[in-house]
């Protein structure tokens, strides 16, 4: 028998026997999540209002693509620290971009049509970046993602010399931000379709089955005969890819490329990400731990903003809850073993 199937083995009968805790732990956040609801609508009734839960409902569809893009590279044991400036970088390029065709006198659908080419294009050029790197060159996630965290609040600056980027049609952010289909927002629609595509490709593809397969034991997937360096580079281009999508649906929200607009979304996506149950030890996790855990992350913040609460008391907060998260992530490690 193969390294790869005892690995498998053993995983399924581990699972076997903690079945019960399994459901027990996926049970605590859904009533995390009813609890944190109630407790901040106790102190402010607009908490629990129909326009906040739809603004809660927005917030999270942007941060759910965070969170999902940082899972499938936790998924192999990795994280992408350049997240947050990425989507920085994807904003500024796609606001110039539409700005200078519609300059150069392009009609609306030639303007947008840039816009969105200029920021999946830098989108994927990061994540090619950083796979390449770390899959082919054998650099530290960490110390990789950390490099072209600079490289992309650099590129981003210098492009926006340090300003938001004026000049993105209005058809864009009526499109991408105030569209809707039956009174849902465009941004929860093209967030829940995005979850159901990367659900099935987890799932029920070779390449997504992979990603487990790495994250549980690397070195039986490479006896086994799997691709692991490219399975890996093309990971962090979906993770980038996915960064990019957020940016684009996020500088329709603001109407113009921000250049700051990344802020705190590298941690924020890795709070939603392991606060939903991710592992950061690789090999599990999904899309819908991802979605849970960026509801948990967003409901949090919108509580801390009604009820007045401190923004540097907030980031204590999300950093504790990361804490928290990998603690708790080790625990449950350390039962199944």
């Amino acid at each position: 028998m193969s390294d790869l199937e005892l690995s498998v083995d053993a995983k399924d009968a581990g699972s076997a026997r903690l079945a019960p805790i399994k459901w027990l732990w996926h049970g605590i956040l859904p009533i995390a999540l009813v609890v944190l609801l109630l407790g901040f609508a106790a102190v402010d009734r607009r908490v629990l209002s129909p326009a906040n839960l739809l603004n809660i409902a927005q917030q999270t569809s942007y941060l759910a693509l965070f969170a999902m893009a940082q899972s499938v590279v936790i998924l192999t044991r990795g994280f992408d620290l350049a997240l947050g400036p990425a989507v920085s970088m994807v904003s500024v390029g796609t606001a110039l971009a539409m700005a200078s065709a519609t300059t150069a006198g392009h009609d609306t659908t030639t303007v947008l049509l840039a816009g969105l080419g200029a920021g999946f294009g830098l989108g994927i050029t990061c994540g090619l970046f950083n796979g390449v790197v770390i899959a082919m060159l054998g650099v530290n996630p960490f110390v990789a993602t950390l490099g072209s965290y600079n490289i992309a609040i650099g590129v981003a600056t210098t492009l926006s010399a340090g300003r938001p980027v004026q000049g993105v049609p209005d058809l864009f952010s009526r499109v991408f931000y105030g569209g809707s289909i039956f009174g849902v927002p465009a941004a929860i629609i093209i967030t829940v379709a995005v979850g159901i595509v990367l659900h099935l490709m987890l799932a029920r593809t070779v390449f997504g089955r992979s990603l487990y397969i790495i994250g549980t034991n690397p070195r039986a997937a490479a006896v086994a005969g799997l691709p692991v360096k490219r399975i890996l580079a093309l990971t962090y281009v979906l993770c980038s890819s996915l960064a990019a999508l957020g940016a684009i649906l996020m500088t329709a929200r603001t109407g113009s490329g921000e250049p700051n607009l990344g802020g705190s979304l590298s941690l924020q996506a890795i709070a939603g990400a392991v606060v939903g149950g991710t592992s950061l030890a690789g090999g599990r996790g999904g899309v819908g731990t991802a979605v849970l855990g960026a509801l948990f992350v967003t409901i949090l913040s919108n509580g801390m903003n009604l009820t007045r609460i401190d923004g540097y008391v907030q980031m204590i907060v999300l950093g504790a809850i990361v804490i928290i998260g990998v603690l708790l992530d080790r625990l449950r490690q350390e039962r199944s073993q």
